[in-house]
């Protein structure tokens, strides 16, 4: 019985990947040359409206927005020729005059109402004319009465996070994270998880999970991306922040 060479009815492996190219090429022309017959029409059909609600229709409405209970200007505050009782030469350092750290090294935060009754003190002479700070002499000096203030930043409590590791030890600046307020007049919207009870803030202000700036989330792929680009791999590990 004779035997005949056959490899040139069956085709190898690498020549169907060498023909894929082509292949794909008259497949994408026929996508758009007969939409209807492809299924290229009804799967964008159903593909826009899905995008459409899940990133534009369903923030809106997971989403609520709040005001702040008064409004703070870090401008006004930071400028030394309104505000002259907060030390410090440079920005910086006049952030940490109300954003201190403690002597244990753990992150004050927002400010309590002590910290702004030592310029504040007095209700009948207040520092600024401001509608916003006659309501906080009104309504929180003259009754020492805390502002319950809505915290963008604010973690889950199984989250611990060390700003004094980031400002102190790895000389970050603030605005790497949160952004530049010392040029803000207006607080921004607080835009609140209606079910988890968290700030936007956490997750993303963009649901797509895309971001411009470093500020724009604060997710752990994040945090792991800043650590691998300063050579501190070592530090990604899930336990490092969830306990």
């Amino acid at each position: 019985m004779e035997n005949k060479d056959h490899s040139s009815e069956n085709p190898t492996i690498g020549s169907l990947f060498s023909a894929l190219p082509d292949r794909l090429s008259s497949y994408i022309s026929e996508l758009v040359s007969k939409p209807f017959q492809s299924g290229l029409v009804y799967f964008l059909a159903g593909l826009l409206p899905s995008l459409l609600i899940g990133w534009i229709l369903f923030p809106m409405a997971l989403y609520s927005k709040q005001m702040q209970p008064v409004n703070f200007s870090h401008q006004l505050h930071l400028d030394p020729e309104v505000v002259d009782t907060i030390e410090g030469d440079t920005e910086q350092e006049r952030c940490f005059y109300c954003h201190a750290f403690r002597d244990d090294g753990t992150f004050v935060g927002i400010p309590n109402l002590e910290s702004c009754m030592e310029c504040h003190d007095d209700p009948e002479s207040p520092l600024g004319e401001t509608p916003g700070e006659e309501k906080f002499m009104r309504e929180y000096v003259a009754e020492e009465k805390e502002i319950p203030w809505l915290v963008y930043s604010k973690q889950p409590d199984n989250v611990y996070f060390s700003h004094i590791a980031m400002v102190k030890m790895g000389e970050m600046a603030c605005e790497t994270c949160h952004g530049d307020h010392a040029k803000t007049d207006q607080l921004p919207v607080f835009r609140k998880n209606r079910l988890s009870g968290y700030s936007i803030n956490i997750w993303g202000k963009n649901i797509t999970g895309f971001k411009i700036n470093t500020w724009d989330r604060m997710k752990m792929d994040d945090c792991a991306d800043c650590h691998t680009e300063k050579g501190f791999e070592e530090h990604n590990a899930c336990f490092v922040c969830h306990k």
